[in-house]
């Protein structure tokens, strides 16, 4: 018996490109991927992809070459497009953990050579001025709620409190401000990226699409190098937006319920019981729903107990979850969807960022003697954003801070609830999000509480609580 081989390709000695050939030859050849490889040149893949991937379709091969593309100094704004494919990963500047500098922010060409160009910056630095002057009080305020430890040296103890004062001063950060992202990705991925940037309305998006094609390139030349802006993104958007204008009115309220729940089924949680038994039996799925349907609620109550009832703290549910899905309207602030849109498992259509629906004012701001300069700078920022709109209705998004409401609708399974509300429910989680995890747990205990009542929350306190305790009335 031949014995089992399990090695890496490595890309300090393969090109992205050569890797992805190997790969996809195994289907067809008996060679180990070694032998396979030593064959291969830079020129061979690139005629192997120009065939089979671009000519052929057979875009899964791309699939095997990744890229790891360091992204700097781009708005905030524009990591939202970066960041809204699915299959790849990203790691960012964070405003927790960071403290960010005066001057750091993004401005639209058009907007510079505009009427509107004195007041956009004007308004970028008071909010970062604020956001500055705001981390004294509020660090201080923290110090005496968290008063050092025996032994604490100064350092240890401001990284300790860091997050704690940092959290609430980033309310004031506007869309502009620059970041840093890591981005890994295969070449498929990258390749659907790059026309979204290049068919998006923002300038600076567009431009961020073509750097990341041209450095792409560098890596996997054959397997980006057709991807172009898409003018079905760009042309459908204009003509929905229309739509929308026509159909719909802006209200510009914030409903009375922060997480919606728009869609469920009534009997998701029978039809997961009877999944739970169709994988680990023989019978149909009918049989299978015909059983459930049979029993009492003891009964289902023990068959849900088999299912989920031995989940560890570190054990990820069955997939069998996934046959339950809801769609969710949710109102949460700009800092909030920031954590809420890693969730990448999900169907997520988020609104433009407007100031339309008002902001959030953490209470440590109010408590640290800070409120009224926070009122007055987020009131100016919310003005500036009209006066933007009126001429730049897209890149007006950039003055608007973290703190300001967003609307998202959100279609998500069962097994991705699971995930959400419990990592962001805890007790390190952002504020912003642990009120919208929350939410979304009471949102779904109310129509499944069965199984709703296997996510591992025990001990935290509602979502009322962290918004008594977080947010200013």
């Amino acid at each position: 018996m031949t014995a089992r081989q399990v090695y890496v390709l490595s890309p300090r000695d393969l090109s992205p490109e050569t890797i992805a050939v190997t790969f996809a030859k195994t289907s067809r050849s008996p060679e180990s991927f070694r032998e396979i490889a030593a064959e291969l040149t830079d020129a061979a893949s690139a005629q192997f992809h120009e065939k089979w991937v671009v000519g052929y379709g057979h875009a899964s091969v791309a699939e095997h070459a990744v890229l790891h593309i360091a992204v700097e100094n781009v708005s905030r704004l524009a990591i939202e497009c970066l960041e809204s494919n699915r299959l790849a990963s990203y790691t960012e500047k964070s405003t927790r953990y960071q403290m960010w500098e005066p001057e750091g922010y993004y401005v639209p060409d058009a907007i510079a050579a505009s009427r509107q160009a004195g007041r956009y910056r004007e308004t970028c630095r008071r909010l970062f001025d604020a956001y500055q002057r705001s981390l004294g009080p509020v660090q201080r305020l923290m110090q005496a709620r968290f008063p050092r430890k025996e032994g604490e040296s100064e350092a240890r103890w401001d990284s300790r409190l860091r997050s704690k004062y940092v959290d609430h001063c980033r309310f004031l950060l506007p869309a502009a401000a620059l970041a840093n992202v890591g981005v890994t990705a295969n070449a498929r991925v990258l390749e659907h990226a790059i026309r979204k940037m290049l068919s998006h309305p923002l300038d600076e998006v567009r431009a961020l699409g073509a750097d990341v094609k041209r450095v792409a390139q560098g890596e996997t030349p054959t397997l980006v190098k057709y991807a172009d802006a898409a003018p079905y993104l760009a042309e459908s958007a204009a003509a929905l937006t229309e739509q929308s204008r026509q159909w719909t009115a802006d209200s510009g309220q914030r409903p009375a319920a922060e997480v919606e729940l728009i869609d469920y089924d009534p009997q998701a949680e029978d039809k997961f019981l009877a999944a739970c038994l169709y994988r680990h039996g023989g019978a149909s799925l009918a049989e299978c729903r015909a059983a459930v349907a049979g029993m009492d609620a003891a009964q289902k109550t023990a068959l849900a107990d088999a299912a989920l009832g031995r989940l560890g703290p570190y054990d990820t549910p069955l997939r069998e979850l996934e046959h339950v899905t809801y769609t969710v309207d949710v109102v949460m602030d700009q800092g909030g969807y920031f954590e809420i849109k890693r969730h990448r498992m999900m169907t997520q259509s988020p609104q433009r960022l407007t100031a339309r629906l008002g902001y959030a004012t953490p209470r440590a701001i109010v408590e640290a003697g800070f409120g009224e300069e926070y009122h007055a700078a987020m009131q100016a920022a919310g003005e500036a954003y009209a006066a933007l709109a009126a001429d730049f209705p897209e890149a007006a998004s950039y003055v608007v801070p973290n703190g300001f409401y967003r609307r998202v609708l959100m279609t998500l399974n069962l097994r991705q609830a699971f995930h959400l509300c419990e990592l962001r429910s805890a007790p390190n989680a952002h504020f912003s999000v642990r009120r919208t995890a929350g939410q979304l747990y009471e949102a779904i205990r109310r129509v499944h509480p069965r199984l709703a009542g296997y996510m591992r929350l025990e001990g935290r306190p509602a979502w009322r609580e962290v918004e008594a305790e977080f947010f200013a009335a």
